[in-house]
């Protein structure tokens, strides 16, 4: 009886073990018995027959095999094996209809002799489909008139007296998965494809993201000219807040320092108001190559060590980090959020093929993301 804490994690703990143990006795029949051996080679040779000629592999189960199948159906199809679970009820009233010539039959039954599966199997065999039987009977009707068999035998279910299929469905479940990943190396799939196959979810969204797919266009950010002074600056930070920053963008007739210091403040006089005018849009596509990125914080450090009559001189190319990393629209969104964490830095100006600046993508947006 459960009647304390330590007796409730005893029993779930034996439960675990047990289900390990009948995973691991399982296993060490898969290299040393025969016919473990011979079935699991011939089942995937059949199914990389059928895959290889077009074809697909039907799983159908009833009950808990029917859930465990539905399971097996989803993994083959994200790691790239064309699958369908198929119920044999709905089989037996007119869904046999999707099974093709080249596809295969795994047909999941503990037992071996269920009825509803064996139903199947005349129909089946007039049709020529290979049928794959998972059951734990070596014995069994199924096992016997399957064209290869895949040992799914436990001694027991876990749970003592309790008659809930435990071991059974959680070794069928692992059998599945190695069915799965098996074929899959066969037919060099890769994390490419894998990708492709899981567009959602933090998966698809670090294998297959790429920044061209998320970032900020350079019409919803901030630019300006090198120039330009500080009081527009932060205006024009102000009017682009997703942007997270400003981008200062090529002017011909300015030599920007190659040790990359900020230059004395002091040096340069209250620019023209010419000068003070941030980029319009025109100007922003015309005059695409970034020289240097303001953050917000650039914009707290220079007004707090600066006096109120200085900040009036400042302008863009006083306080922006120059020669900043950029990072290609074609690349992955994952690599870049990798980028701005190792460089502790907020944003990444994106450019395209042509190097032109295209957009900007943000620290704060790509963990939202991942």
């Amino acid at each position: 009886m459960l009647n304390t804490t330590e007796n409730i994690i005893d029993n779930a703990a034996s439960i675990l073990l047990e289900e390990a143990s009948a995973l691991n006795d399982a296993a060490q029949r898969l290299k040393t018995n025969p016919a473990s051996r011979e079935g699991y080679q011939e089942a995937i040779y059949l199914m990389f027959k059928s895959l290889d000629a077009g074809g697909k592999v039907v799983v159908t189960g009833v009950g808990k095999s029917g859930k465990i199948g539905e399971k097996i159906v989803a993994t083959m199809l994200s790691t790239g094996t064309c699958a369908t679970f198929l119920h044999p009820v709905e089989a037996l009233h007119g869904d046999l209809g999707t099974v093709q010539p080249n596809d295969v039959v795994l047909a999941l039954s503990f037992s071996g002799n269920t009825e509803e599966l064996l139903m199947l199997l005349p129909s089946l065999k007039h049709r020529n489909i290979p049928v794959i039987g998972l059951c734990g009977n070596p014995n069994s009707k199924l096992s016997r008139e399957c064209a290869a068999w895949i040992d799914g035998f436990v001694k027991r279910e876990a749970g003592g007296s309790i008659p809930a299929p435990t071991s059974s469905t959680t070794l069928t479940l692992a059998l599945g998965d190695a069915l799965a990943l098996t074929l899959a190396k066969l037919r060099t799939f890769t994390t490419d494809g894998f990708a492709l196959n899981h567009p959602g979810g933090s998966l698809g969204r670090r294998l297959l993201l790429k920044v061209k797919d998320i970032y900020i266009n350079s019409s919803k950010v901030a630019c300006v000219s090198p120039k330009t002074s500080l009081d527009v600056i932060i205006m024009e930070m102000t009017k682009h807040p997703k942007g997270s920053g400003v981008m200062v963008l090529d002017d011909d007739d300015l030599n920007l320092d190659e040790d990359n210091q900020t230059r004395d403040i002091s040096l340069f006089p209250s620019p023209p108001l010419s000068e003070t005018s941030s980029l319009n849009e025109y100007e922003c596509q015309k005059q695409n190559r970034i020289v240097g990125v303001i953050t917000h914080g650039d914009i707290h450090r220079i007004l707090k060590a600066s006096t109120r009559e200085g900040i009036f001189q400042i302008r863009a190319m006083d306080i922006m980090s120059q020669h900043p990393i950029v990072f290609e629209q074609e690349g992955l969104a994952s690599e870049a959020i990798a980028t701005m964490q190792e460089k502790n830095i907020p944003l990444l100006p994106v450019i395209n093929g042509d190097k032109d600046w295209v957009g900007v993508v943000t620290l704060k947006d790509l963990q939202e993301l991942f």
